[in-house]
């Protein structure tokens, strides 16, 4: 087979001058998904990531070079911490030639638990994002995105029956600012202390009767769920704005209750400052 003929010369459309005089605000490449080993905590985790690279692109310039994306990618061979992560976004400005932009990362994320009473591991799933920016003017911003699931009694069916009451798996949402680097078992671990119990991968019947007595002994309404997150967020000088979020999955409905909670902590009153925290509704 003859081996491919040489080229000495591809034109570059991407280069040419664009003369519509409109910038474009993001430009790039979504729903990559790629091997990631996540450093959290001394904690090594190789997981399946699924990206979205972008750049802001200036009025003049026709199309940004997507390959570049993947390049970069490619590159990266150490485990990613939040630090790395940092890098990997100024290196993807530098590569682009570009101003600002943004990398947002999606991953599945391991914690091995202990039964409460056997003392039996099992693995348990938490979704994570991480989301850095960096704007026209320079500044560096990282969030983090938790969702944690997690038992609620309610303390309305508590006090009205006779015996039982009803409960159901939750979802408690996470998502802040940071100003402070923070591992990813702090935030689901204010997540879950606020629950009326954890939820495990794996029980026994002494696991189970502990778990069942426990929530009916700390009754949560979705609006105690969230305030008690709020609360806890407050007090943590590494957290900028925040936002909170829980759906409770009824037990004795077809729906699910909502409440979120949206706020600047005491530690960081700058009000110009703005994230974009799950602005697009409930959390699945």
């Amino acid at each position: 087979m003859n081996a491919p003929e040489k080229v000495a010369f591809l034109p570059d459309i991407q280069l040419q001058v664009d003369t519509r005089d409109l910038r474009i605000d993001a430009v790039g490449i979504s729903r990559v998904r790629y091997p990631m080993t996540i450093l959290d905590d001394r904690r090594l985790l190789p997981t399946i990531a699924t990206l979205s690279m972008t750049v802001g692109l200036p009025a003049a310039t026709k199309g940004t070079h997507m390959s570049r994306f993947i390049e970069l990618l490619e590159a990266r061979t150490e485990a990613l911490d939040q630090e790395g992560f940092k890098r990997i976004l100024l290196e993807m400005l530098d590569k682009l030639e570009a101003r600002s932009g943004t990398i947002e990362m999606r991953f599945p994320y391991f914690v091995r638990k202990t039964a409460p009473v056997s003392g039996v591991q099992s693995q348990l799933d938490y979704e994570v994002c991480w989301r850095g920016s960096v704007s026209d003017d320079g500044r560096y911003s990282f969030s983090m995105h938790v969702t944690v699931p997690a038992t609620s009694l309610c303390p309305c069916s508590k006090e009205i029956s006779a015996y039982g009451a009803h409960n159901q798996r939750s979802h408690i949402s996470i998502e802040t600012e940071l100003i402070g680097e923070m591992a990813i078992d702090e935030l689901i671990a204010i997540a879950e202390r606020s629950a009326s119990c954890e939820v495990y991968g794996l029980l026994k019947r002494p696991d189970e009767k502990y778990v069942t007595e426990r929530a009916y002994e700390n009754p949560k309404f979705v609006e105690d769920l969230v305030r008690d997150v709020a609360l806890a967020l407050n007090k943590e000088p590494r957290v900028g704005v925040y936002a909170v979020e829980a759906e409770n999955f009824e037990s004795i409905h077809n729906h699910s209750a909502f409440a979120r909670i949206v706020r600047t902590t005491q530690s960081d009153k700058r009000q110009d400052r703005h994230l974009h925290l799950l602005s697009t509704g409930t959390t699945r």
